[in-house]
Formats: C-alpha cells, structure tokens, sequence
C-alpha cells in the first residue's frame, strides 16, 4: 500500500504543478490581453441588448478579481431610448466601474462602485415605469435596471424629468479636493410640483445611491421651493432612499399647507412659519426631534414621526405652544393671516392679507375642504397651547386638542379650550369618507364669566355669575359656511344669578330716568337673576326657543331667528321694566341685518304712538306731556327655574335632527 502510494506522488505533484502553471498563464493571459480588441465587439453587443446606440470612443481596458471586475472605459457615448427628451443617457470624458460576475450569469447588473469624469446625464422616468437608465429593451423592466452603490462623479451636470411627479431639474456638478470632507458641490435648477426650485450644496466625493456596507457620507443643501426655504446639514447612507439621513434642519415658508405638494404630508394651513431641529430617517420612518421654532406670532415646539410603510402613511406628534397668538387660528378656518401674523417670520415674504369678499357681505368662513389631503394619510397629533394672547373678541385662555385622521375621518377629540374664565370641550367630528363631507360638533360650555365675554362689563370691574350651554349640531358641507347653512341641531347657553353695572340694562331699555340716575348718581350693580340664549336649529335656521334676560330693572323678552346660509338675523326684543320710571321711551327692539352687518332700531308703531299722546298732552299743558312717557312698570320677575329648564329642553325635532347625532363626533 504503501508503495502504491508512494508511486502515485509524482503524478500527483505533477497535475498540481500543471494546474499552477495553467492558472498563472490565465492570469498572464488576462493581464496582457488587449482587452481593447473587443472594444467594438462589445459596443454592438450592448447596443443589440438595449436596442439603442452604445460607443466606447477611445478605449476599452478590464482588471479581473476574484469577485467581481474592474472595467475602464476611456469616452462613452450611451444614447437614451426614442421617447427620452434628451438624446444622450450618458456621455463621459472617463467611467471607471466595479462589476459582480456572478450575478451577471442571471443577468442583473450589479455595481459596487461607479466614477464619472465630466459626465453628462439625461434621466427620465414616465409614469408607466419606463425609465433611461434600464439597459433592457424593455425600459419599464425592473429587472433591467443596475443596481449601483457608490457613485463618485468628477464635474458634469445631470438633468431629471419626471413629468408625473412634477419634477424637471438640471444640475451642475463641481469637484474640487480643496473642499475638505464635502468636495463635490452641485446647483440646481428647475421645477418641482409647478413651482420653480432652486438649491445649492457639497457632499462627500462618493456618494452611496443605495446601502453598500459604507459609513454614512455628509451633505448639505439650501433649497427654496416656490415661498419654501430649507437649510440642511448632516450626513445620510444611502442617497436613493435617504436611509441613515440624519441631518439639522431650518425650513420657513409661508403656509405649513404648502408641504402637501412639496412633501405628500397633509399639515393644516398657517400663518407664515419657521421651524427648526433635528431630522433623521430609518427605513420607512421619519423623526423630527428637538422641533422649535413660530407659526406667525406663536412658538411651537414638541416632536413628530412620519411613516411612509402604511397605506396610508400616518403622522403622529406631540406639540406644544407656551403662547399662542389668536391671529394665527384664522388659516386653520380658511381666513387670511392678520397683516400682524403675515409679516413676523425674518426671511419669509408676507403672502396676500387680502381676504376675499364673500358675496352679500357673508362672513362665516367659505373656504372648502380639501378631500385629498384627508384621505392622504392617517395622523393622531396632540397640540398644547399653555397661554393664549391677542384674544380680542373670544377671551381664550389656553386650549388643548387631540387631532386624529383616519381612512378621511378627522376628530378633533378631545377639544379642550380655555374660555373666558371658563371652558368650550369637546369633539368635532368631520367624515371626508364622503362628499359633502358629514359634520358633527358636540360641545359643553362650562363656567364662563360674562364680564370676561363683554369687554365693556370687565371694564365696570363688576363680576357676572357663570354661564353655561352646549352646542350640539350636525350637518353635511364642504366648508364651515355651507355646513352651518344646512346644519340641524340645538344651542344653549344658561346663567344663573350675577351682577353687572347698570349701564347696559339702562341703555338697553331706553329708560330716560335711570340715565340721569346713572349720569348724577354714578355706576351702580344690577342683580342678574338668570339668563336663557336657546336655539332649535333646522336645516341652518336658527330658531330661538327661549330668548331672556331677568334683571333687577328688566325683563327682555326676545323672539327671532338666525339664517345660517343668508346670515340674515330677525329678532324683536321687548323690554319690560319692573320700576316706574319718567323719561321712558320703552318700545320694542328690533335686530337685523347680517352677522358681518348687524343692525338695529325699535319698533316704529309704539314708539309714533308715545309722541303723538305727548305732543297731545302738551298742548293742552306742557307738564302733561311727562304723563305719557311714564312707565308704569308692568314687567314681574320671569320664573328663572321654569326659563332655564325650557333653555336646556330642544324640541322634539331638533333633538331628532342634530343633537342625537352630533353625539357621533365622539364615536371612532
């Protein structure tokens, strides 16, 4: 055996060194072969393959590794296919690539590593999925587009058009070492989403178009976009996906609604703004940290995450204002930002503070719903407002809101809001499911001061008792006007016993005696016994169910509706005064007009017949002419139990109609 053996060493050492000497002549074969001799061979072999022409101009030479190919092309011409606008893919001084062999064998190309010098490029991609960069036939094959990771590119520019995104850009590229870590600068030119764009920004000298094994690269852009402006730094891994983006931020604009073309993220509409702070991708997932910055005159800050894996992608957040200005909740209802709010962002021009007249003088907001963005993507945001400024003629005090979005379905649940000492809470309820969208808005009105809502009574320095109420209403729209012009439903607001200065009572019912009183005798408290403000609300017609006011010198007595679709107001409000009183020109008040126009006079029958009877009187003896302003006090104390008990009761038909229903603005 063991001559065997040994007898069969020989053979053995010679096949080995046989095989050695085999190998080393292929890799003296490889690297002496003139790969250029196949230059032409592999120009009509790759145009036949892509169907279009491909012309290595100078030289042609291969470097072969164990795994893959290093291949140099000196002068490349790669045209584009037919229905391209440009007529070249690439044209290059110079490509120098790395190629996997392996996967060549089931035909996927792929490139660990590409470099240009002065390159030009023509990108293109069409809806249908046909795009310039795949080498097949057949441009809309997936398969037929390289997979390449990193790119280096030494000057050139490269032009994009995607016509269904609504993006065509030319850039111009620019290297120099000089620039330390970011040697390749670029600028761009172009549209995107019909506005125009233009960025400047350096990077590092190879950049990653998809995640190839190397640390993240650094880049730097500033971009404006139609009125949008972004400042960023940081670095990113894979420059396709934007995977491993972590970067700082500064982005300004004049409305957060105009991110919805430029982003695909479905943010209200606002005041100028200008937000700042820390950005980063993973995968599908978006975070925003450390976020600070205005909306208008309001701070804003918290955190927010964006989703892009779900169909539809889902936003979430927590923000919070420690002052928020009032001028900047008009955008959120369709009203122009206030000149004020307008011009308070540094770099951001104004926008138009013009806000477009509705016809008739109407007031209630028209600005309709936008169904696409509700049914963009799903979104649960808590907002925080610590304090509430400028508040004018609704003394807000601070307000909380939960926003959810789902499958179109907006809830602003729960709505908490600070009001005049008191608090408006909630849910809104708005189902853009369907067109017009169904709206439901359930409210309470609890513990809110009187001389907080009437500047006039906080002046007097005189407290008012509480007042409460609830709003219960739905309806169908696409903006407030028209959902409020068809709404059904019920609308209280109740107050109990108070005080207040006697100037509003006194003018109110035109009792000449308690004017001199007042003008001698100076202010003095009047009690309030109760209050009542109640409507029925059918198909925009708000009809006053219960309209009094009990106090120690009157009782009003109102009757009269409000056309939410016209704005037309229609009330008579008879004073009754419980004291005798000369001077007294006590007849009917009447209020019409619109809400943007409200106006108001008394009735012209009682009023004609007091001055006919004193001018009668008088000229039989002038002192008898007081007789006939004389009031002789006929009003008596309402029954406030039996008033507010019918205030809080809606009729059968509203109860019906809204209230019932409004209760759904909770429901999920």
């Amino acid at each position: 055996m063991n001559k065997f053996n040994m007898s069969r060493q020989p053979l053995i050492f010679k096949l080995l060194a046989g095989l050695i000497v085999l190998l080393m002549v292929l890799v003296l074969v490889v690297v002496f072969f003139p790969w250029d001799v196949l230059r032409q061979p592999v120009n009509r072999y790759v145009s036949d393959k892509t169907g279009r022409k491909f012309e290595i101009t100078r030289r042609l030479d291969v470097h072969l590794g164990f795994r893959g190919a290093t291949i140099v092309l000196d002068g490349v011409e790669f045209a584009n296919p037919s229905w391209a606008r440009d007529p070249y893919l690439v044209r290059t001084d110079r490509a120098d690539f790395d190629v996997r062999l392996w996967p060549l064998i089931g035909g996927k190309v792929v490139i660990p590593r590409l470099s240009l010098v002065s390159p030009s490029l023509g990108l293109q991609m069409e809806a249908d999925g046909r795009r310039t960069w795949a080498l097949g036939k057949d441009t809309a094959d997936e398969g037929s587009v390289p997979t390449v990771g990193l790119l280096q590119i030494d000057g050139g520019s490269i032009d994009f058009l995607a016509s269904h995104l609504g993006v065509d850009l030319h850039a111009d590229v620019d290297f120099d070492s000089a620039r330390g870590d970011m040697p390749l600068s670029y600028k761009i030119k172009g549209t995107y989403q019909k506005q125009p764009l233009s960025a400047t920004g350096a990077m590092g000298n190879v950049m990653q178009l998809t995640a190839a094994g190397q640390p993240p690269f650094p880049l730097s852009i500033n971009a404006v976009a139609g009125q949008t402006r972004l400042k960023a730094s940081g670095s990113v891994a894979s420059l396709q996906t934007l995977d491993g983006l972590t970067a700082q931020f500064d982005l300004r604009g004049q409305n957060l609604g105009d991110l919805y073309r430029l982003l695909g993220i479905a943010l209200p509409q606002s005041s100028p703004y200008a937000l700042a702070g820390d950005l980063r991708k993973q995968g599908t997932l978006w975070t925003v940290a450390a976020l600070k910055g205005r909306l208008g005159l309001s701070d804003i800050g918290g955190e927010m995450k964006f989703d892009q894996g779900p169909k539809p992608a889902y936003l979430s957040g927590d923000l919070r204002s420690r002052v928020m200005d009032m001028d900047d909740l008009g955008p959120l209802i369709g009203l122009a930002p206030t000149a004020r709010s307008a011009s308070a962002i540094e770099g951001v021009a104004p926008p138009s503070t013009v806000q477009a007249k509705r016809p008739g003088g109407k007031v209630l907001p028209a600005a309709t719903l936008d169904f696409d963005r509700l049914r963009a993507m799903n979104a649960d945001v808590k907002y925080t407002a610590d304090r509430i400024k400028n508040v004018r003629e609704i003394p807000l005090d601070k307000g909380s809101v939960q926003v959810k979005l789902k499958d179109g379905v907006l809830t602003l649940d729960p709505l908490d809001l600070g009001v005049g000492g008191g608090k408006l809470a909630g849910a809104i309820r708005i189902d853009g499911s369907k067109n017009p969208a169904d709206i439901r808005a359930s409210l309470d009105i609890r513990g809110m001061q009187l001389a907080r809502l009437v500047p006039k009574l906080e002046t007097t320095g005189n407290s008012v008792g509480r007042i409460d109420g609830r709003i219960n209403l739905s309806g169908s729209g696409n903006s407030v006007a028209n959902w409020l012009g068809g709404a059904s439903g019920d609308v209280a607001v109740l107050s109990g016993r108070g005080q207040f200065g006697n100037l509003l009572p006194v003018f109110a019912t035109l009792v000449g005696g308690d004017i001199i009183k007042f003008l001698v005798r100076g202010d003095r408290n009047v009690e309030l016994r109760c209050a009542a403000i109640a409507f029925d609300v059918n198909k925009g017609v708000a009809s006053g169910r219960t309209l009094v006011l009990d106090t120690t010198n009157a009782v009003f007595v109102g009757t009269g509706k409000v056309n939410l679709a016209t704005e037309g107001l229609d009330f008579v409000i008879t004073p009754q005064p419980k004291a005798k009183s000369i001077l007294s020109i006590r007849t009917p008040l009447v209020v019409g007009g619109t809400l943007g126009s409200p106006s108001g006079g008394v009735e012209a029958g009682p009023l004609v017949g007091r001055g006919l009877a004193a001018l009668a009187l008088g000229a039989i003896n002038p002192l008898l002419a007081l007789a006939a302003t004389i009031e002789t006090g006929p009003g008596e104390d309402a029954n406030c139990k039996d008033v507010l008990a019918d205030a809080n009761r809606p009729t059968a038909g509203a109860a019906a109609n809204g209230a019932a229903r409004a209760k759904g603005a909770r429901q999920p």
